[in-house]
């Protein structure tokens, strides 16, 4: 039986015909890279390749490193097997990675989100094979609101802290989320004060993505300054002794998490707002009919119950793998536990498309 086009190594996802790797999470020659955040871009490649928006923002996070680009679209020719980045909508400069070889095509993801954020080039559904899907939030409970009607929200609970005198503190990811949260904030009568990571890395993408101003929090900013404006900040610094002088604040959390009941609580947030990068059930499911797929691998999330699902409920060759990828990060102690027995044993897929 031949090999698979794409394997799971303890390395990562290998392809042996061309001697690559797409996002693997041990040091090897050669990477392909799907996006910037840290479970994807792992210091240690000799050699890292990826979409060009990409670039800066790699090489921000892991410093001096051998790294070349292409465009989206564009073909790679490594050892007769073609590959290309496509949009993945999950933040800036992301992408999935289409593999063709021998009349087979496979997508890896990588992470991926459908929904237009306004900061992102929006998903791009390609036609192939076999799909490798993430599923961070692969069960029916999660179904997102759209993001005009979050930030609505958002922008209302900013306002309302700012006329009882308070600072509103947004605890988002310095990559992506954060950038997706001051792309939208209304800064009509606030200014955005930012984490010295969420500033930074802001600065990056600022040659791609017009953002409003935002401004440095450093160790001469005053109480004054912060009071009744907006603050965004990466989960890390909650609790921290920097928010001393934020006093009175309120804290927020934006993230998909926030959808459990009880995830606000164990987080000790004053407020959560359903917000993510990923996609939610209906999502994860318009995209993987769109492929026209027969299979499909589910990585990192739910994956033994979602492809569990796509086996019995849609009919596809669906089966799950381990990875080390984190998809958007949940304490385990406040993830609900569902547990799923089926283990499907057939990994190796045969493509008659």
């Amino acid at each position: 039986m031949s090999k698979p086009l794409l394997q799971f190594t303890k390395k990562g996802i290998y392809c042996a015909a061309a001697q690559v790797y797409l996002d693997p999470w041990q040091p090897v020659d050669k990477a392909l890279i799907t996006h910037g955040h840290a479970d994807h871009s792992r210091w240690g490649h000799k050699q890292y390749i990826t979409q060009h928006d990409n670039v800066p923002i790699i090489k921000h996070r892991l410093g001096d490193i051998d790294v070349s680009s292409i465009a989206h679209g564009e073909n790679l020719l490594i050892n007769n097997v073609k590959f290309s980045f496509h949009p993945a909508g999950h933040i800036p400069g992301s992408s999935q990675i289409r593999v063709e070889n021998n009349d087979e095509v496979w997508v890896f993801t990588g992470d991926y989100k459908t929904e237009n954020d306004g900061i992102s080039t929006p998903y791009e559904p390609i036609k192939c094979n076999t799909f490798i899907t993430e599923c961070t939030f692969g069960l029916p409970a999660f179904k997102w609101q759209p993001q005009g009607q979050v930030m609505d929200d958002i922008n209302k609970w900013c306002a309302q802290n700012n006329a009882d005198g308070k600072t509103s503190i947004l605890f988002a990811y310095s990559l992506g989320k954060a950038q997706r949260l001051i792309k939208h904030l209304d800064t009509s009568t606030m200014k955005i004060y930012c984490h010295g990571a969420v500033f930074k890395m802001t600065e990056v993408l600022r040659e791609l993505i017009n953002f409003p101003p935002t401004y440095l929090i450093t160790k001469e900013t005053t109480k004054e300054e912060l009071a009744g404006n907006i603050v965004v900040a990466p989960p890390s610094a909650h609790g921290s002794p920097w928010m001393r002088k934020m006093v009175p604040y309120v804290t927020a959390s934006a993230s998909g998490w926030m959808a459990f009941r009880g995830a606000r609580r164990r987080r000790a947030i004053d407020k959560g707002f359903v917000l993510s990068d990923h996609c939610d059930w209906d999502g994860l499911l318009d995209s993987i009919e769109a492929t026209e797929c027969e299979n499909v691998i589910t990585t990192h999330g739910y994956q033994d119950i979602f492809a569990r699902y796509l086996r019995e409920e849609k009919g596809l060759n669906a089966i799950s793998e381990r990875t080390q990828y984190e998809g958007e990060n949940l304490n385990e102690a406040e993830k609900p536990i569902i547990e799923d027995e089926s283990k499907p044993s057939n990994t190796n897929f045969s493509s008659s498309k």
